[in-house]
């Protein structure tokens, strides 16, 4: 027969087996019991009472994490003049033209996203199969 590990056992104290928690509760349990020194994930899963097959009990949402995924998107604009200062001012991470397009296509393609105006559409056409492989 298997020992369960010391950490398992203190775990496994802190959770009554009969109870019914509640979903804060149950959140809080999982933080307390929880050995990992990474955030680990936790599957949640919940019976709601409704019958899918109606369409009026349909259940669809989106959650918003508080502290977002962890990951910030790097966005990329094509552009010149007042609509360049105005990606800049609107939060883009690298605003060019000609200079951003001679720089991925030497291989630079460290960002998420790409937006071009409307009058730098036919020079980022000359990169697309590069940014239709990155974006």
């Amino acid at each position: 027969m298997s020992k369960n590990s010391k950490a398992y056992r203190e775990a496994a104290e802190k959770v009554d087996r009969e109870k019914l928690y509640t979903p804060l509760e149950a959140t809080k349990l999982a933080k307390e019991t929880s050995s990992k020194k990474y955030d680990a994930t936790v599957e949640v899963a919940m019976r709601l009472g409704v019958d899918p097959r109606k369409a009026d009990q349909m259940v669809r949402g989106t959650v918003n994490l508080p502290h977002g995924t962890g990951k910030t998107a790097r966005v990329i604009v094509f552009a010149v003049g007042d609509k360049a200062e105005a990606a800049a001012a609107a939060g883009a991470d690298v605003v060019g033209s000609d200079d951003l397009i001679e720089r991925i296509q030497g291989g630079w393609v460290d960002f998420d996203a790409a937006i071009a105006t409307p009058d730098q559409m036919a020079k980022v056409g000359r990169i697309a199969r590069v940014l239709g492989r990155v974006v």
